[in-house]
């Protein structure tokens, strides 16, 4: 009986994949990504193999609730500790995809923990961020990368940026849920289109980060209207000029000697690797810096593929490692003018 209702609702599950997209990504990234597409597709397109990682919130921190994760079997990310992995930052995974249910918001009342894909957490990581710093989150929403940036150090001055007015209202609502009043005071939030940012603050900030918009595989293969998923893969091969854009912008905005982390959701390549090789071929003052070390340190906790990039790290969801797509890249401004 367990097992024909378990085969009812795969049916189920199975219809609500857009087959448009699923064409689509496996024309591409069976050629992109080879005899590991077949894995990443079959975990894509299974929800209930997707795994859910626990950032705890320092800014409410609850000590039984970290001993429950404990008793349960939950680790910590990172067991093998990077080199400037910061004491304050406490992620918890499980290696099934359960998933506790996520807090609900509460004027007032700060959540005690944040549900995340932990591969988001690579891009936040490799920003190094130190307390003190003035920082740009440019494409912010829905805020949980700022959150996790908080976790890290506290910024002299945070600057979180959302275009999209409905996205702007959900960083808002995220920041208030997680953050205390007080540092509340040292984070902007503004809509400025990101593209204006580095004519508005000229060599203002001393890390940026570019989560960009990207074709998100994850929420693609389950567009439910399949006009809208044919035109959203239309317009795919856009995106690149758009990260682009964005990524001239946020180099303006940084400071020689300043530390610049590109990424996406995608396995897209034109979205990740050939965006960071344009904007490195085009500027003398950005230099690539080596993230390797980053993959091998993680590597009991995610599969990466290979990029051909020492600047840029690809992780791909695995068998019991669900994580990603998230690609990123880190850039540094040095002291030498572009021309």
């Amino acid at each position: 009986m367990l097992t024909r209702l378990k085969t009812k609702s795969e049916r189920k599950l199975a219809k609500q994949i857009c087959k448009v997209v699923l064409d689509h990504f496996e024309k591409q990234y069976s050629k992109e990504l080879g005899d590991a597409w077949n894995t990443v597709r079959d975990i894509l397109i299974t929800p209930s193999c997707w795994q859910y990682a626990i950032l705890l919130n320092r800014f409410n921190y609850s000590f039984e609730l970290e001993k429950d994760l404990n008793l349960k079997g939950y680790h910590t990310l990172f067991r093998g500790s990077l080199p400037y992995y910061p004491k304050s930052l406490k992620c918890y995974l499980s290696r099934t995809p359960e998933r506790m249910p996520s807090e609900r918001h509460q004027i007032g009342n700060l959540k005690k923990y944040y549900l995340l894909n932990a591969a988001s957490l690579l891009p936040v990581l490799a920003l190094e961020l130190r307390d003190g710093e003035k920082v740009l989150d440019l494409c912010a929403a829905p805020g949980g990368k700022s959150i996790a940036l908080l976790q890290c150090a506290y910024p002299g001055y945070l600057h979180c940026n959302e275009h999209d007015s409905l996205r702007l209202r959900w960083l808002r609502q995220t920041l208030e849920s997680f953050i205390p009043q007080p540092l509340v005071n040292v984070i902007k939030v503004s809509e400025l289109d990101g593209r204006e940012m580095g004519d508005a603050q000229p060599e203002m900030f001393d890390k940026v980060l570019v989560d960009a918009p990207c074709s998100n595989d994850r929420s693609w293969l389950f567009s439910s209207d399949s006009q809208k998923a044919a035109c959203r893969i239309s317009r795919r091969s856009n995106l690149p000029v758009l990260q682009k854009e964005l990524l001239r912008s946020a180099i303006k905005a940084l400071r020689p000697g300043g530390l610049l982390v590109y990424s996406t959701c995608t396995l897209s390549k034109a979205e990740n690797q050939d965006v960071i090789s344009e904007i490195l071929n085009s500027y003398s003052n950005i230099m690539p810096v080596d993230i390797k070390e980053m993959a091998r340190t993680c590597s009991q906790d995610f599969t990466f593929a290979p990029t051909g990039q020492e600047c840029g790290l690809l992780a791909i969801p695995d068998k019991g490692k669900a994580w990603g797509p998230m690609y990123v890249a880190k850039l540094k401004k040095s002291w030498t003018t572009n021309w």
